[in-house]
């Protein structure tokens, strides 16, 4: 293998000044999109390639005037055209996409590194990880940090109405969503490793990516290499044992930079009644108690709401700023999105696919519409999900749902050494408790189970991280109405 001309962060911070041309080599993941328009934005000339261009990427990415390019219609001289060459994640090692860029002679890095270096290492950045609500978490703080007239910058991996996925702002702040995946073929650690970070917030820890990692002390191992650089403000979850591990581990000394919530925490929150119209909480700060209303309902919505507010009273904001702006927040798309109603029943599309994640959905749905009977339609997508490694603990999470429709998944798990999610076992478990389950292998037989279901008593609620056997890309969508 060929990797001379791979940048790692100090490598690329010492050429910065000579790169000008930057192309993006797989540009339509999230990810890579949203770092591609961070560069656009800090002045560099950037373009990108892919295989395929879709929605609603590609039209962000047009919308931005970054030139785009198929793949396949683009030759090794146009490549050595550029400075920097950013490869995304889903290159394969030893693949003809990975051969090719290692022989032009172009640097090329991953795209953590490179905003990492060309971006953040001049700013006061703040990462929002950990297993669950990291999309969610960095979302709000921006909206909150904006009411607040701070003019944030962000990177958000999902999409938004109404707002690009990344901007620099021109403010104090940059909140961005750090992934625990590793960064490319060529660079097998944690994104948020090479994303300059001055402050933390981790809102859960506990294991997922089976297909990357061995254990949850994997993902751990992780964040104890990158916890020695930050160093500002850390804001922590107890409430799992991973990150409470963590949290001990690195406040032997200096504690004055450290905060813990969750509820298992002396700070909260405390949630002091919770319904349709929203939530009312109590978080004790400096041994005073403060109480907000918000329209974001759930237990996992409040937990990451919390975090930013800590953050934010950390920095000098006051209660009475911070009640005013978390009273009306929006969500990321496909997190609880309704999406309308199909024959009277609300359809909601969510991208829950981590047993905690898909429990807490459920519960969260389950409070906010108490008339209806929840009706679950799950599909295991991720290498993960598709594993046997969370067998009991998804029979557990759909145990309040009316009815559970399982999607059978289309490829068996990548994880190695661990078989496939044995989703008939599940189905015979809802079935013994007297709830309706059925397992579906196509589009046809899932529209066939959603008529079943379809009426204005009941909620359809579909989780999934996919597109759900290309039900949101058939004509049911177009079937949807606003009622």
């Amino acid at each position: 293998m060929n990797l001379t001309n791979k940048q790692d962060f100090n490598g690329l911070k010492k050429f910065q000044k000579e790169i000008k041309k930057i192309f993006f080599y797989r540009v339509c993941g999230t990810g890579m999109g949203a770092a591609a328009c961070l560069l656009k934005e800090k002045g560099y000339d950037v373009q990108g390639g892919d295989a395929n261009f879709y929605p609603p990427m590609s039209t962000y990415l047009e919308s931005t005037g970054i030139p785009l390019f198929k793949l396949d219609q683009i030759t090794q001289a146009f490549l050595k055209s550029f400075d920097l060459i950013v490869v995304g994640n889903v290159i394969p090692n030893g693949g003809p996409d990975a051969k090719l860029i290692e022989e032009l002679g172009v640097k090329f890095s991953s795209f953590p590194t490179a905003i990492g270096a060309l971006v953040l290492s001049d700013l006061n950045v703040i990462g929002i990880a950990g297993t669950h609500g990291k999309t969610t978490t960095t979302f709000l703080a921006t909206q909150i940090f904006e009411k607040l007239g701070a003019n944030p910058g962000y990177l958000i991996g999902g999409v938004m109405e109404d707002r690009p996925s990344s901007r620099l702002g021109s403010g104090k702040y940059f909140f961005i969503e750090s992934d625990e995946y590793d960064s490319a073929y060529f660079e097998k650690i944690s994104k948020f490793r090479s994303y300059s970070l001055d402050n933390l917030i981790l809102t859960s820890l506990e294991f997922d990516h089976a297909d990357i990692f061995n254990s949850v002390e994997d993902i751990k191992a992780q964040f104890r290499a990158a916890m020695p650089y930050i160093g500002k403000t850390f804001i922590m979850s107890v409430d799992y044992i991973a990150s409470l591990e963590l949290f001990n581990e690195f406040t032997d000394g200096d504690k004055s930079r450290w905060i813990k919530y969750g509820e298992k925490s002396e700070i909260g929150p405390k949630i002091l009644e919770s319904g349709e119209s929203g939530t009312r909480f109590q978080l004790r700060f400096n041994k005073e108690d403060l109480v907000y209303q918000t329209n974001l309902i759930g237990r996992h919505n409040i937990l990451n709401l919390a975090s930013v507010i800590l953050y934010a009273l950390t920095e000098g904001f006051q209660h009475h700023e911070i009640s005013e702006a978390i009273k009306e927040l929006q969500m990321v798309k496909r997190r609880q999105e309704i999406r309308g109603s199909y024959k009277g029943a609300l359809v909601i599309d969510d991208f829950a696919h981590h047993p905690r994640a898909v429990e807490l959905t459920l519960d969260g749905i389950i409070t906010q519409y108490p008339k209806r009977k929840v009706h679950v339609i799950m599909e295991p997508n991720s290498a993960t999900a598709r594993s046997a490694i969370f067998q009991k603990e998804f029979t557990d999470a759909l145990n309040r749902a009316a009815s559970v429709i399982f999607t059978k998944p289309t490829r068996p798990t990548s994880v190695k050494n661990v078989g496939d999610l044995d989703i008939y076992k599940i189905i015979d478990a809802v079935k013994v408790s007297g709830r309706n389950g059925s397992v579906v292998g196509d589009l046809p037989e899932l529209m066939a189970e959603i008529e079943k279901i379809a009426n204005p008593e009941n909620l359809i609620l579909i989780l999934s991280n996919g597109t759900c056997l290309g039900l949101w890309e058939s004509g049911f969508v177009k079937n949807l109405t606003n009622e």
